[in-house]
């Protein structure tokens, strides 16, 4: 296959490239002062670009009176051009620095908002200035990674990519968490998953997966819900449970893994320098044991209710790798789960959780046979013509088939180690908050 072609643009240098050659290079920088240091004649600037920082050191002798007084007064987060020459000094950051021979201000910062001590919300009000901080740029190359990890996992193991609808007109999961929108003198909503019409691509491709928004109306306070997430949905045709279990660990384990290998310098931005994870297979608990283990740690869970804050918590504190909760009752999840056939109380579903986090995936295998999923349908008072697409799946051709969904800001709070999922993303949308 032909390699890529590249694109010559303005910039040519960029700080990683440079920090490691020999002492004397000239180089010519583009980049924002993350502080500036005045010491009489002499100034030094903490210049960062999207892959690193560098000391700046800048001399009055050298850049002129007039403009070397114009870089004193600048604040933090100022932009400009710097040409000089590479010396290696071990009292700069890393051990290195640029000797400037000439700066050029190209845009001017004036008391930059974000200040040591501010508050969360006023972070998260500024947060299209925030997104600058080193912890924010180093949540955001991790979510960069993961993704591709994801991605090329999925290639790898012959899954396609596909893309589904925002507006829907039938709800995934339960309408209560549809958000409602006009559409031409009707009512559609945005879609809470692409898991139907990827169920409708398997019959095309076998193997298909997602990565697209999702919208649930829920109003939680818990640090692990958004109103906008990015979702990574899977099905695959001719799989049941076990199948997608296998899927689901060693997509996950392959994702962190990458993460691991190529942000160690992130992560300890992050203060997650000891994160590591384990080769699958993972542990299985069904939700039978998962209640035998919360009542011995004294939380008592009725059969048939699901699984809490509280109790999610308290299971994945329980275990030192990633695992999975099997077999819920067919009262915790929706329709089209697949009952057990040698229990029918209960689905061949499960959640995959993160330890110390809890759930980060959902999954199991779909109900195939029209007959059940239309029984199904009208047992949870949901009406028939609502989803007589869907239906038509099981008309034409029906096979067994299994799936799960993943949420990225819950997978990158995870390996972040972050309180919340609303720093795992550049814009978080929750139930008080849809600014900036």
């Amino acid at each position: 296959m032909e390699s890529v072609r590249k694109v010559t643009l303005s910039k040519k240098m960029y700080i990683s490239d440079i920090i490691s050659k020999d002492e004397g290079l000239d180089v010519e920088l583009l980049g924002w002062a993350e502080n500036v240091r005045v010491h009489g004649g002499l100034t030094f600037i903490n210049l960062r670009d999207s892959t690193g920082s560098i000391q700046i050191a800048i001399r009055k002798n050298v850049v002129g009176e007039e403009v070397y007084n114009k870089i004193t007064q600048l604040d933090r987060e100022s932009s400009l051009r710097v040409i000089g020459t590479l010396r290696r000094d071990p009292r700069a950051p890393g051990g290195v620095e640029v000797s400037a021979k000439s700066v050029e201000i190209i845009g001017v910062s004036h008391d930059f908002p974000i200040k040591k001590g501010v508050g969360k919300r006023f972070l998260l009000d500024h947060r299209h200035l925030q997104l600058r901080r080193p912890k924010a740029i180093a949540v955001l190359r991790i979510r960069e990674t993961a993704i591709k990890g994801f991605r090329e996992w999925f290639e790898a193991n012959g899954f396609v990519e596909v893309q589904a609808p925002i507006f829907i007109t039938a709800a995934v999961e339960g309408g209560a968490t549809l958000f409602p929108v006009r559409y031409f003198g009707k009512t559609v909503y945005l879609t809470q998953s692409s898991q139907f019409y990827l169920e409708a691509a398997i019959f095309a491709f076998e193997r298909v997966y997602a990565l697209e928004p999702s919208f649930r109306a829920e109003k939680s306070r818990t640090p692990k819900h958004l109103t906008e997430f990015w979702h990574l949905e899977a099905e695959v045709a001719f799989a049941n449970h076990d199948d997608i279990m296998r899927v689901e660990e060693e997509l996950v384990y392959h994702a962190a893994k990458k993460i691991t290998e190529e942000r160690r310098r992130e992560l300890s931005v992050l203060g997650r320098d000891n994160f590591k994870i384990s080769e699958p297979p993972y542990p299985r608990i069904t939700y039978d044991e998962a209640l035998d283990l919360l009542a011995s740690k004294g939380i008592s869970i009725k059969w048939g209710d699901d699984l809490g804050a509280e109790s999610e918590k308290v299971l994945a504190n329980s275990f030192d790798t990633p695992f999975f909760v099997t077999k819920f009752p067919v009262s915790t999840r929706s329709f089209y789960h697949m009952p057990d056939p040698q229990r029918p109380e209960v689905t061949l579903s499960s959640d995959f959780y993160a330890p110390g986090l809890g759930e980060i995936t959902s999954g199991g295998q779909r109900i195939h046979d029209l007959d059940l999923l239309l029984k199904k349908i009208k047992d949870f008072g949901l009406k028939p013509e609502d989803y007589e697409w869907y239906l038509d799946l099981r008309r034409y051709g029906s096979v067994p088939h299994a799936g799960f969904g993943l949420g990225i800001e819950r997978f990158i709070k995870w390996i972040a180690g972050l309180p919340h999922v609303r720093d795992a993303t550049m814009f978080p949308r929750t139930p008080t908050r849809v600014y900036p």
